[in-house]
């Protein structure tokens, strides 16, 4: 039986290719926090909800917040566990359900890390996730092998401090491509 399992791509950006038609993922990056036989599961980056903000979440759990906390922006992590909350965040990793994803670089989605954040706390570097991105058994190896997205280390900066609306050009850049040149045809050389 063939092994169409890929070496595990947790810890790595995938930058959805210009021709990927689901309307989803169309030019996202994607954090891969966890990526396994089983599947893979991540954070899309670059798209901030237009009308929520952190401010709406404690209020919808009844968070106590400082008021420079309630202009967070919330991302839309992806179509999967939309009503879930998920926080990408640099140090510190002590929280509960603290899931280590590179050294630097931890998904948490549980109370203590959310009033913490809201207390003006927490990790100095996140992101407020409603929904993450979800393949498959070997999903995502098919999508890669169909030219759907290009693979690259996560680079925080491009996650923290880089604007919202450059992240998958500069992405794609930091992988030495200039994204003006991307095709949307599929081929093997």
């Amino acid at each position: 039986m063939e092994n169409n399992y890929l070496a595990s791509l947790k810890g790595q950006f995938l930058m959805a290719m210009p021709g990927l038609a689901d309307p989803n993922f169309a030019l996202t990056v994607t954090c891969v926090c966890e990526h396994t036989p089983e599947g893979a599961v991540g954070i899309i980056i670059n798209q901030v909800h237009s009308f929520l903000s952190a401010k709406d979440i404690f209020d919808e759990l009844k968070i106590k917040y400082k008021p420079e906390t309630a202009s967070i922006p919330i991302y839309l992590g992806g179509p999967v566990h939309m009503g879930e909350i998920f926080i990408l965040h640099g140090p510190p990793f002590g929280w509960e359900g603290c899931v280590m994803i590179t050294s630097t670089l931890a998904l948490s989605n549980t109370r203590d890390i959310l009033e913490a954040i809201a207390m003006g706390g927490g990790p100095e570097s996140l992101i407020i996730a409603l929904g993450c991105a979800g393949w498959g058994p070997y999903q995502l190896e098919s999508e890669i092998r169909q030219n759907s997205w290009l693979t690259s280390p996560v680079s925080e900066d491009i996650i923290f401090d880089i604007s919202v609306d450059v992240r998958w050009k500069e992405a794609v850049r930091k992988m030495g491509i200039d994204p003006d040149l991307l095709s949307d045809t599929a081929g093997n050389a």
